[in-house]
């Protein structure tokens, strides 16, 4: 089986500390470089997002915070993402970030290792 996250550096922003535990170890079980968890978008800092990161999971929200100003950061700097959360009604979403793919929770680890590769090759296509 290929690796589909092989070598690349993914950036996980989830509050809940055994989910995130779960998504790193997917990440690394499918390849993944490197992973950091970030519980709140102050971990993050201002550095350029693509020189550390090539793709994140991204929680709707993060201690009540939302996270999509943060999304549009990351695709305005090139940096292919999915959405991971239990809110899966969200319209703001949906029009917001029309191309970026939610999957809800509960997910399988399959569905978000799929997702997220799609995003990067996707975004390295273009």
């Amino acid at each position: 089986m290929p690796a589909l996250l092989h070598g690349l550096r993914i950036l996980v922003l989830e509050d809940e500390f055994l989910i995130a535990m779960d998504v790193e170890q997917l990440c690394r079980d499918h390849g993944a470089a490197d992973v950091t968890i970030a519980r709140d978008l102050g971990e993050i800092g201002e550095q350029a997002l693509p020189s550390r990161f090539d793709a994140a999971v991204v929680d709707l929200m993060l201690g009540g915070v939302s996270t999509l100003d943060f999304a549009a950061r990351l695709r305005s700097e090139g940096v292919p993402f999915v959405f991971a959360s239990g809110y899966s009604d969200s319209d703001e979403v949906k029009v917001s970030f029309p191309e970026i793919r939610l999957v809800t929770k509960p997910y399988s680890g399959d569905d978000l290792i799929e997702a997220v590769a799609m995003a990067w090759r996707q975004a390295k296509a273009v």
